[in-house]
């Protein structure tokens, strides 16, 4: 750790953390911007791709379904239409889309000014120990992406749109609703695997510890239950679908959490 570093006031750190802050913000606003530029592609083809039937998870779902026998999951079409109910509705919408694929597409450089605050504070083992923070961090946070957009979007998307109680009843859904659901439901998977990192840090300053997260296991299923089902739609299919590859990164969490003690321990006996 630099003495300049060592040396730095309490509202010096506030500065340095305020300039990391303002450049990460001004990327998120630049690829917001590109994404506004980019509405064809990113309402088009990304947004309403849920809503097509040519999605590669609906097709994918088909080929399985009739390769067990059946065609449960194959479908010819999504009986719902969007509709938008106000004057900037529309408007909104663009804005709001285009914020979050801006903090989407900016993570990995965002999470990079986050780190850059941070490192200087470790000390050089635990630098060393942390090398590739930035790559798990960004992988772990694409996976969520990917995981949220192609499962719990087109699924709660196909149970939802084609759910009725009657057929007197045809979907005209919001807007409004339909772009929030897709849009919040990525990015939050993608935060939500992100509990290892979470987990890496707060191991390194003893806040957690692998018999903590053991002894709160079932405080923390409860957690990621009631978490699931405020993040995905109201159908316990995403709430599972949701639930279980946090249950794994918790585990994954434990392992993480149990490594960083036993590095701890190494570096006091030495």
């Amino acid at each position: 750790m630099s003495s300049d570093k060592n040396n730095m006031s309490f509202l010096d750190h506030l500065g340095e953390l305020r300039w990391h802050l303002m450049r990460a913000s001004i990327a998120i606003v630049v690829f917001a911007v590109v994404a506004f530029l980019s509405k064809e592609i990113i309402f088009d083809t990304i947004i309403f791709g849920p809503k097509q039937m040519d999605f590669p998870t609906y097709t994918f779902f088909c080929w399985l379904s009739g390769f067990v026998g059946g065609d449960v999951f194959c479908f010819d079409e999504m009986p719902f239409e969007l509709l938008n109910m106000r004057m900037s509705g529309q408007f909104q919408m663009h804005l709001w889309v285009s914020l979050v694929a801006g903090i989407i597409i900016a993570f990995p450089y965002v999470f990079w000014e986050i780190w850059r605050f941070i490192q200087p504070g470790l000390h050089e083992n635990e630098r060393k120990n942390s090398r590739g923070v930035i790559l798990f961090t960004t992988l772990l946070f694409i996976l969520g992406v990917l995981f949220g957009y192609y499962i719990i979007v087109p699924l709660s998307v196909q149970f939802l749109g084609t759910y009725t109680v009657s057929s007197e009843i045809f979907n005209r859904i919001d807007l409004t609703s339909y772009i929030s659901m897709v849009s919040s439901v990525t990015l939050a998977t993608g935060i939500l695997f992100q509990l290892p990192i979470v987990v890496y840090f707060l191991s390194k300053i003893g806040v957690v510890t692998p018999e903590l997260l053991k002894t709160y296991r079932r405080h923390a299923i409860v957690g990621i239950l009631l978490l699931s089902a405020i993040i995905t739609p109201p159908d316990i299919a995403s709430q599972i679908l949701v639930t279980l590859p946090v249950l794994i990164l918790y585990q994954i969490s434990i392992m993480v959490s149990r490594r960083i003690i036993k590095n701890k321990v190494k570096v006091k006996t030495s």
